[in-house]
């Protein structure tokens, strides 16, 4: 397919600045696959399309502080980074994006908080992209509090409006537990802790995986022939508790919910040729856009995705790409929140 089919007008007043007060509280679009029929319900209503034995794939990623404002030796300039990953624990080396990038060059030096921290540039990687060595002589453990605690919650900028100190909880699942990500596995942040314990007591249970989402989500592509689009890689595990909940619900014929793409992906990184999902440790760069063949969910929990986004194109080869650009159509006519704090989406 191509890069301009997934376009569509999305008026910038739908995309959420904040989350709802309730986290199941969104408005949840149901649309079916089988009977092509769109639903327009709240998000707690997903204990109704829910039944025993039905298994949530959750992606426990947790979301860490990796936007740093410092500035510029001698110039005094002001500079925004991205931390995207660490690349060496003992050496302080650290994989990141930069703005302005065109000021930033091998062997600056850039300084941030009250000179609490200092960062050489030692590679140019992309336009954007650095590898910065952080010069912090003390123990690891006081490094990383020292730069997590100057970091910021990174909102996407598309959100529009700077960070507030809700963003901290509210840019975050409430099972988030591995720390990885710089961007959240949004569609499960409309879960709460109330709306978990009512599934688990229809006898619905939760299957957790981890992978860690990465800036390439919200970067632009810019190929038109999506075959030539070349994703970044994104860190990923999954253990054999996990395994086994997913297989064994395949089997009984139970409902497997993906919550999210980043499950999604997961989920279609560790399938096997039998269809029987097993442990992975490592990295995908698996790009899922229509068509596609799904092997291990039925179903699918997502939200409202930007025009163009790789997120988009996976919901539609799950949900069908006529379908999928009718029901976003839907949307927009119906005022759904789009984005990170947008509303749900519900595929069966």
């Amino acid at each position: 397919m191509k890069l301009s089919q997934f376009k569509f007008n999305l008026p910038s007043e739908l995309i959420a600045l904040e989350p709802t007060m309730n986290r199941d509280e969104a408005r949840l679009m149901v649309i079916n696959r089988r009977t092509q029929k769109i639903e327009h319900r709240m998000f707690k209503d997903l204990v109704d399309y829910t039944k025993d034995g039905d298994v949530f794939v959750i992606n426990n990623t947790k979301v860490f502080p990796a936007k740093l404002y410092g500035e510029k030796e001698k110039t005094g300039a002001k500079i925004e980074v991205l931390l995207l990953r660490e690349l060496n624990h003992e050496s302080r080396l650290w994989d990141v994006l930069v703005d302005p990038a065109r000021k930033i060059r091998i062997g600056n030096k850039l300084y941030f908080g009250n000179d609490e921290l200092v960062a050489e540039v030692i590679d140019n990687t992309t336009s954007r992209g650095r590898t910065l060595r952080f010069l912090y002589d003390g123990p690891y453990e006081e490094f990383k509090k020292t730069l997590f605690g100057l970091g910021h919650t990174p909102i996407p900028k598309e959100i529009g409006r700077e960070e507030r100190p809700e963003d901290a909880e509210d840019f975050q699942t409430i099972y988030a537990k591995v720390e990885g990500a710089v961007s959240a596995p949004t569609a499960g942040m409309h879960f709460s802790k109330i709306l978990m314990k009512r599934l688990e007591i229809i006898g619905a249970s939760f299957a957790e995986l981890t992978l860690h989402p990465g800036m390439g989500n919200f970067r632009e592509i810019e190929v038109e022939d999506l075959t030539k689009h070349k994703p970044d890689s994104e860190e990923m595990y999954i253990g054999q508790d996990c395994c086994d909940l997913v297989n064994a619900a395949n089997q009984r014929h139970n409902n497997v919910f993906a919550v999210g793409t980043t499950s999604m992906k997961a989920l279609e990184t560790a399938v096997t040729i039998s269809g029987k999902i097993k442990p992975f440790n490592g990295w995908t760069n698996k790009f899922i856009f229509p068509p596609y063949n799904f092997t291990v969910a039925n179903c699918m929990i997502t939200n409202f995705h930007l025009p163009k986004s790789p997120m988009m194109m996976e919901v539609a080869a799950f949900a069908g790409y006529d379908f999928l650009m009718k029901a976003y159509k839907e949307a927009v006519n119906e005022k759904y929140r789009f984005f990170t704090y947008g509303d749900a989406m519900l595929i069966i």
